[in-house]
Parts: structure tokens; C-alpha cells; sequence
């Protein structure tokens, strides 16, 4: 399967479990070499009657630096898949049906692994905007 078919597959959960009432938080992690990006975290956000997210990138460049921008859910895809590879090596999706973590192997292929879920609640924020 190429990496663009697990990508979408990926993503394509990621979407399922925010319409399902499962999402926690998304994560990319695992970079390569020594970067000064060292994480991108991915949280749901209200704005307006609206569901947006979160996009928090975590920087070290001699001092820890968080930056966070809010952007329009039906974007997640297209603004996460640059950094996939480039910096990161995995992605993980935190549900509260399982753990679901998207690795780049040393070849640079592509691979969706299920765990059992770390986190027993789904977002506060879309839990609220699903029961509005």
C-alpha cells in the first residue's frame, strides 16, 4: 500500500473519531536528526458554534517556544501531511476506542498500528459541541 493510501487512511480515522465522539488528541512525534520543531499537537477548539482545532507546534532553539494557530477542521489533512516525514515519524491518534499510531519505518514506508486506548474520555471540547 503506498503511503499516500495510508495517509488518507489515517486521516480518515482521525475524522471518523471527531464525528463519533471519540477523539482525545492527535500528536506528531519522533522527529528526524535534531530539529527544532519537536512537536505538533492537535486539539479541538469552539469558536463560534463552530468545531475548529488547535494546531500547537512545540519548539526548542536553545529555549522551549509553543506556538498555536486555530484553524478549520476540514483543513487537519492538508496542514499536518507537510511535517509527516519531514520532520516526523509518527503520528498518533488518541481515542477513547484505541490508540492509533501512523509510523514511517527507516525505509520511509508507511504503516497504521492499533493499541488499546490511553485515554478513557474524548475531547471536553467536542463533547460539548456534540451536545449543543
Amino acid at each position: 500500500m503506498s503511503n499516500t493510501i495510508v495517509y488518507s487512511t489515517f486521516f480518515k480515522m482521525v475524522q471518523e473519531s471527531i464525528s463519533d465522539g471519540t477523539f482525545a488528541k492527535l500528536t506528531l512525534a519522533k522527529t528526524v536528526g535534531k530539529p527544532e520543531l519537536q512537536n505538533i499537537y492537535i486539539k479541538l477548539h469552539l469558536e463560534d458554534n463552530k468545531l475548529k482545532y488547535t494546531f500547537t507546534k512545540k519548539i526548542y532553539d536553545g529555549e522551549k517556544h509553543e506556538i498555536t494557530s486555530i484553524h478549520e477542521i476540514e483543513n487537519l489533512e492538508s496542514e499536518l501531511t507537510p511535517y509527516i516525514n519531514n520532520p516526523f515519524l509518527s503520528a498518533l491518534l488518541f481515542t477513547t476506542e484505541a490508540d492509533i499510531t501512523m509510523k514511517l519505518s527507516k525505509k520511509r514506508i508507511a504503516n497504521i498500528i492499533e493499541q488499546p486506548p490511553t485515554f478513557k474520555n474524548a475531547d471536553a471540547v467536542l463533547i460539548a459541541y456534540l451536545n449543543q
